[in-house]
């Protein structure tokens, strides 16, 4: 068998094993191009394999055969060679089932037993939460010849303490159709305490030939009231569910059903929400309104008068956490389609009596389709930015080919020959000190540069718009009226301005900003946020100014800054706490610098 790609698969990795771990183990072996762990799309939480990249083949299959089942973290790690073609893997061929297992038997037992039989492309046992064996495994060779090889000559062969059953491989799709067309086991519930095993064989066998019978006891030996009565034939037992099922025994509706593990029954309650949660997502399509900004005095009785003035409502309702307090969002419902549009057009953007935020109205898209729109949201972003060179472990610098690759050069920056980059990972920037970046990544934010012929443009408030910066420097709320009262106006008046008068005020709304592109509706609002912020930082507003376009907020929650002075002033002051500790950072990394150089 030939892997000219050198590319190793490692599985049965706890989440906490990260690239860095895996370099210090596998470059011990041989020279390591590429080691990649792979994540979730959005969480970055590990998903519990990786991929080693070596540079040559031989380096490869000496790790195959010298680290499989070495402990990563506490952890046996699981290593075979990476299958690029998933028809391989999908196909089944050469790929076989093992099953009574003794606990003693792990990953590397099941290996030595049947590496005999020829090449093995996967070996697994199946393992619980705390590690032990489940008793079952999978092998998969790599031809289907030496699979059925260890068939014949494995199966019924005594392994440790136990005879094993070794089979071909069936996936579980078509093990639940064949289970559907030749189960003979029927569970039978809510029986009378009366009940016994014998009165379940008399009343069933009406139908066929029962095989057993029994009703489960506990411990002191009362009646559990459910049972299971097993017949020959399939055909018999789906008989006696559909003439038994809710029929009376001893005076009592039982329910009669076929036979199922947990899982089986899970996965059957998992399908029957799926389906329902469709047809309410069709049922509903295109009258369901979500809408947030809602501020606390809004409850649902305003809220639901509010938006009655555009149809009827079938339901409204505003969530709460667990204290019944507003959580600022929630969901109307209407009876027909042409009534929710007309409530997103007259609502969006609206500002209520005695509210200060603009309200976002928009039809409710379900969690999966939010979640795919994010995702590819970010893939864009992500592909558009240039990675930063780090720092290898051990190896000197780490070059970045593309998000989530990382490169161990040996010599030099240049990658291997041959070297083919993995597929690129979904990143998401840490949201732990909100939306700014590490003070390690802030500075690759590009400065908002503002029109060199500047005219700004602010949308009216609902208590009176604010007033421009004049030479004086005041501004705020109160109709453009001198010495305002808002927070970045009060700030104002001690830092003075050098940005121009404003020379035209008129209103901008969010549905007029969806009439353009992405990248023009940021610029939109870069020309009303940076005025803003230039009253307080004059020298980082270009600077803070980009990096909140930058931030990945949506354009509703940027478009919301422009009228909330506290929370842009309280967006200004973290923005520049993130600079700080970046330029604190790059001081200790110049010292440092410093530091190595005056010891050579």
């Amino acid at each position: 068998m030939t892997n000219p790609s050198a590319s190793l698969y490692v599985g049965d990795l706890t989440p906490e094993v990260t690239e860095g771990m895996l370099f210090e183990t596998f470059n011990a072996v041989g020279p390591v191009a590429s080691i990649r762990v792979c994540r979730d799309t959005l969480t970055r939480r590990s998903l519990g394999y990786a991929y080693v990249n070596f540079h040559n083949v031989i380096d490869a299959e000496r790790a195959l055969d010298t680290l499989n089942n070495t402990q990563i973290k506490g952890k046996p790690c699981r290593i075979m060679w990476s299958q690029r073609d998933p028809t391989i893997r999908r196909s089944g061929i050469g790929n076989i089932f093992i099953k009574n297992l003794d606990p003693s038997i792990g990953h590397k037992e099941l290996y030595d037993t049947f590496s005999a039989f020829g090449n093995i492309l996967s070996c697994k046992v199946a393992m619980d939460e705390k590690g032990n064996s489940k008793g079952f495994g999978f092998v998969h060779f790599e031809n289907a010849d030496s699979a059925e090889n260890a068939i014949k000559t494995v199966h019924n062969m005594l392994l440790e303490t136990k005879l094993v059953y070794v089979g071909k491989f069936v996936p579980k799709k078509e093990r639940l159709r064949q289970k559907e067309s030749s189960w003979t086991n029927v569970y039978v519930k809510d029986l009378d305490p009366d009940v016994s095993g014998e009165d379940l064989r008399a009343k069933f066998s009406e139908f066929g030939n029962v095989n057993s019978c029994v009703v489960s006891l506990d411990e002191n030996g009362v009646s559990r009231q459910f049972g299971f009565v097993n017949f020959d034939r399939h055909e018999d037992a789906v008989k006696a569910v559909e003439n038994l099922h809710e029929t009376q025994l001893k005076g009592k509706k039982i329910w009669c059903g076929p036979a199922q593990k947990k899982s089986e029954r899970e996965e059957e309650l998992r399908k029957k929400f799926k389906q329902l949660k469709l047809q309410h997502m069709t049922k509903y399509q295109g009258t369901n309104l979500y809408v947030k900004n809602l501020e606390d005095e809004i409850d649902e009785e305003r809220f639901k008068k509010e938006f009655s003035a555009f149809g009827n409502i079938y339901s409204a309702k505003i969530m709460t956490d667990e204290k019944g307090n507003s959580r600022g969002f929630g969901f109307v419902c209407y009876n027909t389609p042409e009534e929710a549009q007309r409530a997103i057009t007259e609502m969006n953007s609206r500002i209520l009596q005695s509210c200060s935020k603009p309200l976002y109205v928009a039809l409710h898209e379900p969690k999966e389709i939010r979640r795919q729109k994010l995702a590819q949201r970010h893939a864009a972003a992500r592909s558009a930015k240039v990675m930063r060179p780090g720092v290898g472990v051990g190896q000197g610098p780490v070059q970045m080919y593309g998000p989530g690759q990382v490169y161990y050069p040996q010599s030099g920056n240049v990658p291997p020959s041959g070297f083919v980059p993995y597929p690129p990972q979904q990143m998401i920037p840490s949201r732990t000190r909100g939306p700014w970046p590490t003070p390690q990544t802030s500075q690759s934010y590009q400065p908002y540069q503002p029109p060199l012929s500047y005219s700004v443009v602010i949308p009216q408030r609902g208590r009176g718009s604010r007033g421009g910066s004049s030479n004086n420097g005041s501004g705020g709320r109160g109709g453009g009226q001198s010495g305002g009262g808002g927070r970045l106006g009060r700030r104002n008046q001690n830092q003075g301005s050098s940005i121009p008068e404003q020379a035209q005020i008129s209103e901008l709304t969010i549905s007029q900003l969806a009439q353009y592109s992405p990248e023009h509706q940021k610029l939109l609002i870069g020309e009303r946020l940076w005025p803003l912020i230039h009253n307080v930082q004059p020298n980082l507003a270009g600077k803070i100014t980009g990096m909140l376009l930058d931030s990945g907020w949506s354009i509703e929650e940027l478009f919301g800054l422009i009228g909330d002075d506290d929370r842009l002033a309280t967006k200004i002051e973290e923005a520049v706490q993130v600079l700080q500790r970046a330029q604190q950072q790059e001081g200790v990394e110049t010292d440092q610098s410093e530091v190595e150089t005056g010891d050579l």
